[in-house]
């Protein structure tokens, strides 16, 4: 026996000696920080989705139900408070039965491996079944245990694991299977948890293997025959597939946000550091906007076939003070196209683009009852050939004033208006809102009527600076980022309140000019409103409340739009073929009116009205609309209130030709 036991004390120094010297240096587990899955959430705390290559949630042990470590232990390593690293009777008892299963008795292939070995293993070895394995493997179990405790190494094991359903570690995993954190686990969900290690994958025997560690944690003490018949008869709810899904109408959004985060902070971080992302998007706002789009879509593509092209579209909409994104949806179904029209599609904007061009002449002394003269336009070239625009209906009604002539949307007078401020000044102003970027290689008169392209929230983007002041902003769909120990990254929460309509917009970094002045904003702002009221925008009234946008439409009906906005939310909604078509009769931008008006009815839903604010200095005379002469003068038709600057007026009677045919509003625009 002596020499038996100098042998085997030999033997053991020989192999620490071999495979002892060159093992890894397990001294950072001390300070260990797993990677840790990423979580988006909206603005209302609510969870949208997790970024991560591992899904992994750290959990202290401190915080970890004392049942769930009870049953990992009952499960794995019944000695794991009392054992060095390996557990001595674990392998008699494991070499006693594999020795007899080998020589053809009924008897079980166990394993001896600690929860101190796993740890060891799933660290700094591989998985290989070998003898050097399993000595490394001891020698560095050994080691964990004289240099940590037991709680940290079973923090360590318990974070680290793979429990199947891509979650490494109970915290993962809870939320996996679940849907909750590990302090409201029940007693049957902590036994199931802990036994998945043996099988992560394996769900058929998931009620028996789950009974398996409750009557173990019986035998060991744990728990009472009675907690364990109670926790046995409980159902497991395990999530259907295993994960937890955002919903649809959040992925446009959530993917736009990712594309921007890897191009700032890189994958590993935004997979790997465990961010906790807050996000501007309200959820009733965005399924709102999403049931709005899919509705219109749907009643146009219901007549379809399946193999034949399906109409397309987004909506977008934000806060014009702040540029923070609420809803954002960017086509039908993200599981189809994961293209987002809301703002990677590059479109024409057909006459959207109007109210820059009038804002201009604004800007030049025009008073929103200015004559335009609506006439025919002949032997006008561009690029070589002959141009004649024209206007939906057909028909040139004389001189009439600005604001008619944009309510209804009226093409001839707004070339005209071009021709006469010029264009350079006119295409200047939509560049100067970001519409149009800075470098556009020629100007022509038909930009004017929305022939260059944009995307939807570049148009949104300008729109919103009509109401803001005229601050240019930059969208924004994150409000703060904290790393996994709680610290704001880039800023503080302070710096990144959220806007409220009580307050005065947030205060920029950089104090900029605005890229309007007030009363001419106001002009444009208020004729936007008639567009909604009385003009090519009725589809998007939304009663109650005081609403002004803009419609757009290209040549053929190829693509529709329409910007709209309240004093405190804007939102822009576009139809369109990915590959442009003609959408065909009966098709026009009152439908993104439509989609708008949807939307805006449930953002504005239990809210007060609240008018758009007046800048000091305009002075009100209520005139005809049709004519822009004082109501005194001319009391026959629609009277209006409209807003003139210091020294405009409203028109003379024998200015304006009593004898123009006014049009019937309706048809494409």
């Amino acid at each position: 026996m002596f020499w038996c036991i100098v042998a085997g004390i030999a033997g053991l120094a020989a192999l620490v000696l071999i495979y002892g010297h060159d093992l890894p240096d397990y001294k950072n587990l001390a300070t260990y920080t797993p990677p840790v899955a990423t979580r988006l959430y909206a603005s209302d705390g609510s969870l949208l989705i997790e970024y991560a290559e591992e899904r992994r949630v750290f959990i202290d042990f401190d915080d970890m139900p004392p049942q769930l470590v009870n049953a990992f232990v009952a499960a794995e390593d019944q000695n794991f408070w009392t054992h060095p690293g390996i557990d001595v009777q674990g392998i008699i008892r494991a070499t006693f039965n594999n020795g007899m299963k080998m020589l053809g008795f009924d008897a079980k292939f166990t394993g001896a491996s600690t929860i101190t070995q796993q740890v060891a293993k799933n660290f700094f070895l591989t998985s290989d079944r070998t003898i050097s394995r399993k000595v490394k493997e001891a020698i560095l179990a050994l080691r964990l245990e004289r240099s940590f405790s037991k709680k940290h190494i079973m923090t360590l094991y318990l974070n680290e694991i793979f429990l199947g359903a891509r979650a490494y570690g109970v915290g993962s995993a809870a939320l996996m299977y679940f849907n909750k954190p590990v302090k409201d686990l029940s007693l049957s969900e902590c036994a199931f948890l802990a036994s998945l290690p043996k099988a992560p994958n394996d769900r058929n025997r998931a009620v028996e293997r789950r009974n398996y560690v409750l009557r173990r944690m019986v035998d060991d003490g744990y728990i009472t025959k009675e907690e364990a018949k109670i926790a046995s008869a409980e159902p497991l709810n395990i999530n259907s597939g295993f994960t937890a899904q955002m919903e649809p109408e959040f992925q446009y959004f959530a993917e736009d946000v990712r594309r921007n985060l890897l191009e700032k902070i890189g994958r590993e971080v935004l997979y790997n550091q465990g961010l906790y992302i807050k996000t501007t998007i309200i959820p009733e706002f965005q399924r709102a906007a999403s049931t709005a789009l899919n509705k219109e879509l749907d009643a146009y593509n219901s007549n379809k076939s399946a193999h034949e092209p399906k109409l397309q579209g987004a909506i977008i909409a934000m806060n014009p003070h702040t540029g923070r994104i609420v809803a954002m949806s960017g086509g039908r179904s993200f599981r189809e196209s994961s293209f987002n029209r809301a703002t990677q599609a590059y479109r024409q904007i057909g006459s959207t683009i109007k109210p820059f061009v009038y804002l201009a002449a604004l800007e030049k002394g025009y008073s929103p009852e200015s004559l335009i003269l609506d006439a025919p336009i002949v032997g006008w070239r561009e690029n070589n050939k002959e141009w004649r625009p024209e206007n939906y209906d057909r028909k040139f009604l004389g001189n009439i004033p600005l604001r008619f002539a944009l309510e209804t949307s009226r093409n001839v007078p707004a070339v005209r208006l071009v021709e006469q401020i010029g264009v350079s000044n006119a295409i200047d102003a939509a560049q100067r809102f970001g519409v149009y970027p800075k470098n556009l290689k020629s100007l022509n008169e038909s930009l004017a009527l929305g022939s260059g392209e944009t995307t939807l929230e570049k148009l949104v983007l300008g729109y919103s600076a009509f109401i803001n002041g005229g601050r240019a902003i930059e969208p924004k769909m994150i409000d703060y980022i904290e790393d996994r120990y709680g610290n704001v990254i880039g800023g503080t929460k302070h710096q990144q309140i959220e806007w409220d309509a009580s307050m005065l917009p947030p205060d920029t970094e950089e104090k900029t000019e605005p890229l309007s002045d007030a009363q001419s904003l106001y002009q444009i702002v208020s004729i936007l409103q008639g567009v909604v009221e009385r003009g090519t925008g009725k589809q998007a009234r939304v009663e109650g409340h005081t609403i002004a946008g803009k419609t757009g439409t290209t040549n053929d009906v190829k693509d529709v739009w329409f910007v709209g906005f309240s004093k405190d939310l804007i939102a822009g909604v576009y139809l369109g073929y990915d590959t442009p078509k003609p959408l065909g009769k009966g098709a026009g931008s009152h439908m993104a009116a439509r989609v708008f008006a949807d939307f805006m009815r449930v953002a504005l839903n239990g809210k007060s009205n609240q008018p758009f604010p007046v800048p000091d200095g305009l002075n009100f005379v209520r005139v005809n609309r049709n004519t822009g002469v004082a109501a005194s003068q001319d009391p026959n038709g629609v009277i209006i209130n409209e807003a003139f600057k210091p020294g405009q007026s409203p028109n003379k009677v024998e200015n304006v030709e009593t004898s123009v045919e006014k049009p019937v509003v309706g048809g494409i625009f």
